[in-house]
């Protein structure tokens, strides 16, 4: 009697998730429908951002994963497309990013590279899916794809687990919760407004020292720029972004490290020292100041004088395997004007 309950138990419960499952799709394409008869009308052409934005809401709205969290994922996939291996680095979508890899959405097991029929996916352990109604699970088909993916969050207790998984690459994850922090708190994707690192009302210059050889310590190369300054001149952020680290090191001084939503860590060292509420976690803006011109560094902590005080400015990449240094001043020369 008792195995005859559990079994009627164990039915409901699939009766209960094969319809929470239907309706999430007839929503799906109901928002298509939508979508497409608006399109059709008089309604002037959105703006990639709005565009973007529209997307991430609706899936929001029809999946209940918030829309920031759908948002980081595909500003990441974004970040590193450039980056990624064939074949996946050949799809191309309107105004998505996400591209899943062909072990990823067929399975490791498949002969077929991207496989369109959903059962032999779920037979070779694939999680592509038909996002759309059309009966096939699409890999050039951005309904498909977003479907897919909002499906694969669903399945975890939490976006950092989900993200966890997928990706199994801790900076990986560190940046998208990074990058969904940012994208919830502004309530926008359009965060790519920048700032010169020191305040334009001082007196500053610098010169292109990107690569030039650097001693103490051992033989090095600099990557970065530095930009000379009388001490106390402020420091701003340059980005929106989430300070990663701050505090000393032997070679920057009093340093910080700042993190926005395009996988750039913004590198400022010897500073003076730093602005009130400033910490790990921090939130910043543009233009917000988050230190001070100093020359400390080259030694233990408290270390300064070695040198004429200025700002070290760096500029970090991570390319989704490794993080790696590229040269700051044409981006300052932009910034400034």
């Amino acid at each position: 009697m008792s195995n005859c309950k559990n079994g009627s138990e164990i039915m409901k419960r699939n009766i209960v998730e094969k319809k929470v499952r239907w309706s999430y799709v007839v929503a799906i394409i109901l928002i298509l429908l939508v979508t497409t008869v608006r399109a059709r009308g008089n309604e002037p052409e959105l703006s990639e951002t709005d565009a973007r934005m529209k997307i991430y809401e609706e899936f929001a709205y029809a999946s209940g994963i918030p829309w920031y969290e759908i948002a980081a994922i595909d500003q990441y996939e974004r970040n590193i497309a450039t980056f990624r291996d064939e074949p996946e680095k050949s799809l191309s979508y309107d105004y998505i990013s996400i591209k899943f890899p062909s072990v990823i959405w067929s399975g490791a097991a498949s002969p077929i590279s991207y496989e369109k029929n959903s059962n032999k996916i779920g037979l070779f352990g694939g999680i592509g899916r038909d996002g759309d109604g059309d009966g096939i699970a699409d890999v050039n088909n951005a309904q498909d794809v977003m479907y897919t993916m909002v499906e694969y969050l669903r399945a975890y207790p939490t976006f950092e687990q989900a993200v966890t998984a997928y990706y199994q690459n801790e900076h990986a994850v560190r940046i998208i919760l990074g990058i969904a922090r940012l994208f919830e708190h502004f309530g926008t994707i359009e965060l790519g407004a920048r700032s010169f690192p020191v305040s334009t009302w001082h007196n500053y210059s610098y010169t292109n020292g990107y690569g030039a050889a650097r001693g103490w310590g051992g033989r090095r190369s600099h990557e970065g720029i530095d930009i000379f300054a009388s001490y106390g001149t402020p420091v701003t952020s340059t980005a929106y972004g989430i300070v990663e680290i701050m505090g000393w090191n032997k070679y920057g001084g009093y340093r910080i490290g700042i993190r926005d939503i395009y996988n750039t860590y913004q590198y400022y060292a010897h500073l003076q020292g730093f602005a009130d509420g400033i910490e790990e976690g921090s939130i910043v803006e543009p233009g917000q100041v988050i230190g001070s011109v100093g020359s400390t560094g080259y030694g233990p902590v408290g270390t300064s004088g070695k040198f004429d005080p200025h700002l070290h400015f760096g500029l970090y990449k991570f390319d989704g395997r490794r993080e790696w240094a590229f040269n700051p001043y044409p981006h300052l020369q932009k910034w400034e004007k």
